[in-house]
């Protein structure tokens, strides 16, 4: 079975994270605090086309697994899930390239039903545009994203190894400073 490739042309950042030790290449800009929020298109369950512009206005966590279907990234869309209703217009997304029918599927059987679950499988809009697209395994590398309703990145937190949790505690406390100025 032959693993799909990307492009050498993409920007590449070696050994920008690691998987049980072991270096990964990430490919995409590294995006900062401050900046804009990179646009992108990626697929709901349903495959209807979401972009970053389809929740303009409002606070948006961006939370980034590689596979829904794993123990950390199981645990963390539940943890937002779980947090979502203490959110007031804030809009969280999870991010990963699952196809939309196995999250779907995974939803329903995990019962979150609060975020948003997003498939970036069709061209890695998300994962080049925000630095996650790992080079060797064509999947997303775990991050948090907080955009603000301006789409400016107001908390970044790329986590340095891939089966680490991200800092939670720091994501919803950014989330919730953002979302209370409002």
């Amino acid at each position: 079975m032959a693993i799909a490739t990307v492009s050498p042309t993409a920007q590449e950042r070696p050994g920008a994270i690691t998987f049980k030790g072991n270096p990964l290449t990430l490919l995409g800009p590294k995006v900062t605090v401050g900046a804009s929020a990179p646009d992108f298109s990626v697929v709901a369950q349903d495959l209807s086309p979401v972009t970053l512009s389809s929740s303009r206005g409002k606070t948006r966590l961006i939370s980034v697994v590689p596979s829904l279907d794993t123990p950390v990234c199981d645990a963390q869309t539940r943890r937002f899930n779980q947090e979502a209703s203490t959110l007031a217009n804030v809009e969280i997304l999870t991010i990963s390239m699952d196809l939309p029918f196995a999250q779907k599927r995974w939803c329903g059987a995990a019962g979150v039903n609060q975020v948003k679950v997003l498939s970036d499988h069709r061209d890695a809009s998300f994962g080049r545009a925000y630095g996650v697209l790992i080079k060797e395994l064509r999947l997303l590398a775990r991050a948090i994203f907080i955009v603000d309703g301006s789409d400016i990145l107001r908390h970044v937190e790329y986590v340095p190894e891939l089966s680490a949790h991200p800092n939670y505690d720091a994501a919803l406390a950014a989330t919730r400073q953002l979302a209370s100025a409002r």
